[in-house]
């Protein structure tokens, strides 16, 4: 019954809702494609090409280590957390799922994803950081869209509000797919490890399962871990793939004809047209750097920031480096690989059997181990944004906090002997209901942070 209601509200939001005939060649979008290349249009225009035209910007925003008397994060701070979640499954696995179904015409969906979704994610971070509010739990600031979502219900109502109905959908939304991340985490870790090791599901799962105890059920648990953890296993991983595609530098060129030729479905339109090509490439682009979805400000609220806008360029970075740099990686990886090596393969079966052909041996322990990491990183990182929605939900009561991380602990328990497909389902419709109910806020609120940018640049100017 769960599975058939988690496939249902998935083919709603994932399925074929729009079927256009284009050029003899069927484009079938679905609600979430629709809903995300809209929004990322729009807000690329609204903000006059933001991701090109401010990218120096960004890096400036990152480069600050102010840090306020509050205990605030400091910019860098924000950017490794939401790194750590998008820096993670998505990259490894999602990329791996999105060129599987899609081919390779998938990656440049990604692409385009993540240079359309900057400017979303930039409008959703100034707002984040403009309506947060101090956190009595966990010290510090807090915030996201079910706050942003609540004080547009306020407005809209005239009137104070205990809670708003669509504030809360989001926040059970978030909690509902971080879940099923957790889950993902545990199912990719326990087949990662059983092709590299050849230790059962089952005991992986268990271990995995037990040290994430230990790290996330402190009260005090902080990002302190992540400054170190993220930027060595991002370097490492970056590193390493680039040793890959120079060694493999005469074939590059052919990678990215076909990336390009097959993004228009050239391949595919006898398996159902390019369509497909571009929802799992949108798919794993969304699920990867979350650009719209609501997660990065659960972070960018942290901030102790002098401006929001300087928040909003620092998330938007974020979605770049996360989708332009690293599901690069990895999609070069796999393409720079004879099909007939991963003919039939799936999941980490697919991705450990391309790092064995371009390092041996040690690519299959590498891909494993550095999905451990990522694994850690990515489940604290969820962790930490799920602190503000449960807080919305339930109150400030750690009973409450420890709950949910329970939850998600059990959840990653049942993700290592679950079937595939339906661990990723789950954790696709909670970010696709996540995404749904934060464009409620976006196109209403995004005026705000369009004027706080128009400001910035002023002052900028003036120095």
């Amino acid at each position: 019954m769960l599975v058939t209601l988690i496939e249902s509200v998935y083919n709603f939001l994932w399925g074929d809702l729009l079927t256009l005939p284009l050029g003899g060649v069927t484009l079938n979008l679905s609600l979430m494609v629709i809903l995300l290349f809209t929004a990322g249009i729009y807000f690329t225009l609204r903000t006059r090409l933001l991701p090109m035209r401010l990218f120096r910007d960004m890096l400036d925003a990152v480069c600050e280590k102010k840090q306020g008397k509050q205990g605030g994060l400091s910019s860098l701070q924000t950017l490794v957390v939401s790194t750590a979640t998008r820096v993670g499954m998505g990259n490894l696995v999602g990329v791996v799922a999105a060129v599987s179904v899609g081919g390779a015409g998938a990656v440049f969906w990604m692409w385009v994803t993540a240079l359309l979704g900057a400017s979303t994610s930039f409008v959703e971070s100034t707002l984040a950081q403009k309506y947060k509010e101090p956190d009595p739990l966990y010290g510090g600031w807090r915030g996201g869209p079910a706050f942003y979502l609540h004080k547009l219900a306020e407005r809209k109502r005239g009137k104070l509000l205990k809670k708003s109905v669509v504030a809360s959908l989001f926040a059970v939304s978030g909690l509902i797919c971080w879940c099923g991340i957790s889950q993902v985490i545990s199912n990719s870790v326990s087949e990662a490890f059983s092709n590299a090791f050849s230790i059962p599901p089952l005991m992986t799962t268990l271990a995995l399962t037990a040290l994430a105890a230990v790290i996330v059920l402190r009260k005090d648990a902080t990002v302190k871990s992540l400054d170190v953890i993220v930027p060595i296993m991002a370097g490492c991983y970056f590193l390493m793939t680039l040793y890959v595609v120079f060694t493999n530098l005469p074939q590059l060129p052919g990678v990215l004809a076909r990336i390009f030729s097959e993004a228009f479905g050239l391949r595919q339109a006898a398996a159902g047209g390019f369509g497909a090509v571009v929802m799992n490439g949108v798919k794993r682009g969304l699920f990867s750097n979350e650009a719209g979805s609501g997660s990065a400000p659960c972070a960018a609220a942290a901030a102790e920031c002098d401006d929001p806008v300087k928040m909003g360029l620092v998330q938007a970075l974020g979605v770049l480096i996360d989708t332009i740099v690293i599901c690069s990686c990895t999609a070069f990886v796999m393409l720079l690989v004879p099909e007939s090596v991963t003919a039939g393969l799936q999941g980490m079966n697919l991705l450990q059997a391309a790092m064995q052909y371009h390092l041996g041996g040690f690519g299959v322990v590498f891909i494993a181990v550095t999905l451990a990491l990522f694994s850690f990183s990515t489940f604290i990182g969820i962790l930490f944004y799920a602190r503000c929605n449960v807080a919305y939900l339930f109150g400030d009561h750690w009973g409450w906090q420890t709950a949910y991380k329970l939850l998600a602990l059990a959840m990653m328990l049942v993700g290592g002997v679950a079937a595939y497909t339906v661990v990723w389902d789950l954790g696709d419709v909670g970010i696709g209901l996540m995404t749904i109910f934060n464009m409620i806020a976006l196109y209403p609120l995004s005026g705000e942070a369009l004027t706080a940018l128009q400001e910035y640049e002023k002052k900028k100017h003036l120095k």
